[in-house]
This record gives structure tokens, sequence and C-alpha cells, in this order.
């Protein structure tokens, strides 16, 4: 990230919590070196690689700003910043796992898709040696992880399914209130309009007070 190539070890000191790269689960990674910490976050929904500064967000925009920071995104994913990903061989065999687990889980369950991604890496060599010795928590939390992020995306989903039926509907009364609005002009009764329109007279009530056809 930096484009330094810090070679002693011993420099190194990690903050993080053990296991830090299940995303979502624990915070991903945090380390010191060279006087300067690093804190890294892992995002489940798709964002481009921008700055965010913690003083766009300030109600009141000041011109002297008294606290800054900034963030930048990285797209992780398969055949992305791919720069990156050449310096860092686990970062590129983490992108591939998760890759082959979703698209597995396109074609099989979950818990067979992760089982063949898992089998898959270690006989290719990706991201080895912690598979074979994580194998069984690493498919627990690929399950809770993968099975979390197609709940948000089918929330997302729902809430734009909902939305449109409720403009369908919407658009529906709001033709039928025009409809009892012409047979009142013509003297129709609530009893008329709604035994010619198929409805109760209640409901035809409701509309006339909801849009003021009396009006």
């Amino acid at each position: 990230m930096s484009g330094k190539n810090y070679q002693n070890p011993e420099a190194l000191e990690i903050n993080a919590l053990e296991n830090a790269i299940y995303m979502g689960m624990k915070n991903d990674l945090s380390f010191l070196i060279d006087d300067r910490l690093s804190l890294y976050e892992h995002q489940s929904t798709v964002n481009p690689n921008m700055p965010l500064r913690l003083s766009d967000l300030y109600t009141v925009k000041t011109k002297e700003v008294q606290l800054e920071l900034t963030a930048v995104l990285l797209n992780i994913n398969r055949n992305h910043n791919r720069e990156l990903m050449e310096a860092c061989q686990d970062l590129k065999d983490y992108a591939e796992y998760v890759d082959r687990v979703r698209k597995y889980a396109r074609e099989q369950p979950l818990s067979e898709a992760v089982e063949c991604a898992i089998t898959e890496c270690i006989r290719e060599g990706i991201l080895k040696e912690f598979l074979e010795k994580n194998r069984a928590e690493v498919k627990k939390m690929s399950i809770y992880e993968y099975d979390q992020e197609k709940h948000i995306r089918m929330e997302r989903q729902d809430a734009w399914e909902d939305g449109i039926k409720e403009g369908e509907v919407r658009g529906a009364e709001q033709q039928l209130s025009k409809i009892i609005k012409n047979m009142m002009k013509k003297g129709r009764s609530i009893s008329q309009i709604a035994e010619e329109l198929g409805e109760t007279e209640d409901r035809i009530q409701e509309l006339i007070g909801k849009y003021d056809l009396e009006g």
C-alpha cells in the first residue's frame, strides 16, 4: 500500500484481533510500524476506489479543519487492483478464494460450495497452510459471511420491489379515484358506484375522503 518493503518482522507490532481475515466479525487489521499506525477495514458491499474525508461529513463547515481523517477505499475483489494484488500474495489468494465460493454458490448449496472452494484452493496452493490449519472455522465463517452478504442484497431487492408494488397500488388507486369522481359528476350515488366498480361502499367512501373527491 505504501510502496515500502520492510524486511525486519520484529519492527511490526500487530494490534488487530486474531484471525482478522474474517470480514465483518472482528476488526480486520491494525498494526504499527516505523511509528505509523495503519488501520484496514474490509467492506462487504461494492465501493469505488475513492478517498473519504472526515471533514466532508461535518454538519457545520469550517475553513480551518481541526481534525481531518482520509480513508482510501480499494476494491479487492478478484481482477481488481492488480498491482496491489501482485504485491501481496495472501491478499490475492484471499480474493481468489472468495471468488470461488461465490461462483460455486451459484450452482450448489452454500455448504458444498464452501467445501469445494476450500478443497480446490488447498490442492492448488491457494492459502494452503491457513486453510489446512483452520479449515473448520473458515468453512463456518465463510457460510456466515456469504449468508450475511446475501441477506443484505435480498433486503435491498425486497425494498426495491416493495417500492415498485407500492407505486403500482398508488397508481391504480389514483386511477380508481378519477373514475369515481367522474361517476359522481354524472349523479351516481355511492351505492351505484360501488356496485358498478365491484367495490364496497366503505371503500368508495374511503377514496372519496382520501382524495377529497367531493371538493
